[in-house]
């Protein structure tokens, strides 16, 4: 009897240091649960920190430090937002490098380029690390790195991309409408990242002045991704005929050369893309009638 109660006080003691252990070992995967035996993040933890939740170190705000599209020429500017580097900017440094050729740019508010087009930026107490390209080229497209001198270095990537505003007027480089119709230009800036400031159309050496005694001219712009004005010269008349040139604030004028045609010709009306001659349509019916 006395054996009994000992084996059972035995395994009672046993089971309760068996909970104990157990109870250990969960509070102590609660406290490490976000990291594994690797010591990485878990996905959950990893998110928090892109937001800046819980973060005591420096981190890069992304959405302040977005890729870049600049036109040909015009000053661009390429922005790195550090966020939480405090006062440790005696110790960390902000820097630009250029991928192309690992080219270091620019080190705090320090240009360590001969370059003279490239600038640093900083405003403090702003987060804000601007690189700035003065006159860009098409070279100068490509990947710049913001870094940020921890151990190991933090870095973030901003695609420069260097576009250069194309313009085409839809059915050049010839026009054909008869006499009494509605003369319809559609003339489109591409690759332009902000619409043109203003777009002239000149009909042969003359600028159209919409306000004419003629009457009749009117433009209509539609501004977007693409910019696009239409012009529009009702009850076309022989003396309309000419060269209409469309002429952007930010991109090469292109021209069409439009034909009024005095009605002898009905089926020669107004096309897109290639030009369609008057003659062209009598040969081929000459053709069908002898073909019949």
């Amino acid at each position: 009897m006395f054996i009994d109660k000992m084996m059972n006080t035995s395994k009672t003691r046993s089971t309760m240091w068996l909970v104990g252990v157990v109870v250990v070992f969960a509070v102590i995967s609660n406290a490490f649960g976000a990291h594994g035996s690797s010591g990485k993040i878990s996905d959950g933890s990893q998110n928090a920190l892109d937001n800046g939740a819980g973060r005591l170190g420096p981190y890069f705000d992304k959405a302040a430090s977005k890729n870049v599209t600049a036109l040909l020429g015009k000053t661009a500017y390429l922005n790195c937002r550090v966020k939480n580097l405090g006062n440790k900017t005696m110790t960390l440094q902000v820097s630009w490098v250029r991928h192309r050729d690992i080219h270091l740019l620019t080190v705090g508010r320090y240009t360590y380029t001969s370059d003279q087009r490239f600038r640093a930026i900083h405003q403090a107490p702003t987060d804000d690390w601007t690189l700035q390209i003065k006159y860009p080229q098409h070279r100068d497209s490509g990947i710049y790195e913001c870094q940020v001198s921890t151990t190991p270095h933090m870095s973030h990537f901003v695609h420069l991309s260097v576009v250069e505003p194309t313009t085409e007027i839809v059915g050049a480089p010839d026009l054909y409408i008869n006499r009494g119709s509605t003369i319809n230009l559609t003339c489109i800036v591409w690759y332009s990242p902000e619409p043109p400031a203003y777009i002239f159309w000149n009909h042969n050496d003359t600028i159209i002045n919409y306000d004419s005694p003629r009457g009749g001219v009117s433009v209509v712009t539609d501004k977007g991704d693409s910019t696009r004005m239409f012009l529009l010269v009702q009850q076309a008349k022989p003396t309309d005929s000419g060269q209409y040139t469309c002429n952007p604030s930010n991109a090469q004028p292109k021209s069409v050369m439009v034909h009024v045609l005095n009605g002898e010709y009905p089926a020669a009306m107004q096309h897109g893309g290639q030009a369609k001659q008057p003659r062209l349509y009598s040969l081929l019916l000459c053709l069908c009638l002898l073909l019949y």
